[in-house]
């Protein structure tokens, strides 16, 4: 999505050398508090039933995203690409019955593959 490129070069534009001194100063620890507050936020809006201000809360939860992700790209540890990648690649790991050959006839059945997925995964790390 160009969009969603565009909004990373911001979001790395505000934590630039000429960027904003607040962006700057961000770190993953002092961003938690952002991060807690803006879910609790999403979850208000879903609450409510109010699509304009879900809407706009997921946006500033994924702003919490990629300034996480930006922090990590600039001490070499990880990069937004990396997450996008890392999640997509789960997704269609733990739905080989969309994906593969996998067959599953309901819900329970589907979470149950999930789960055992997950578990498997978690095995290997």
């Amino acid at each position: 999505m160009e969009i969603f490129d565009e909004f990373v070069k911001t979001i790395a534009t505000l934590r630039g050398e000429n960027g904003c001194p607040w962006d700057i100063k961000q770190t993953h620890e002092s961003l938690k508090e952002c991060l807690i507050e803006e879910s609790g936020e999403v979850i208000q809006a879903i609450d409510n039933k109010d699509d304009a201000n879900l809407c706009e809360e997921l946006g500033d939860l994924l702003l919490q995203v990629v300034m996480h992700a930006q922090i990590a790209a600039e001490e070499g540890r990880f990069t937004m690409e990396d997450v996008v990648r890392g999640v997509n690649e789960k997704m269609i790991r733990r739905h080989p019955h969309v994906f593969g050959d996998a067959k599953v006839e309901s819900v329970e059945e589907g979470l149950s593959l999930w789960e055992q997925i997950k578990r498997q995964e978690k095995e290997m790390k």
